[in-house]
């Protein structure tokens, strides 16, 4: 297992509404990456694969995609405060997100 010295390039937004939920592990694809600081990030609150009827969970911490896909925790039920995501849910994620309370 390789393991590597990580820096936190920003605060990420708690966008959990309480501290009970239940998540997951997954591919995090490169192409949802954004730049910030010389690196490509996959924000915390990203809904994945995509927000909309396809959504299978919310991503629970940023995830640098540089170097190609990442692995990161999903959110997969609990409950979300929505105002704080990084994009506004679509109804149809909303609907495909069924163990996910938005508020």
């Amino acid at each position: 297992m390789k393991v590597e010295q990580t820096t936190i390039l920003r605060e990420t937004v708690n966008f959990l509404k309480s501290e009970k939920f239940i998540s997951a592990s997954g591919a995090v694809p490169q192409s949802k990456g954004v730049a910030f600081e010389g690196r490509k990030i996959v924000k915390a609150g990203t809904i994945l694969p995509s927000n909309d009827a396809q959504a299978k969970g919310i991503l629970l911490e940023d995830v640098d995609v540089t170097a190609g896909d990442g692995f990161g925790a999903f959110l997969i039920s609990g409950i979300v405060l929505a105002g704080r995501l990084p994009e506004v849910p679509q109804e149809t994620a909303k609907t495909a997100l069924k163990e996910i309370k938005f508020m």
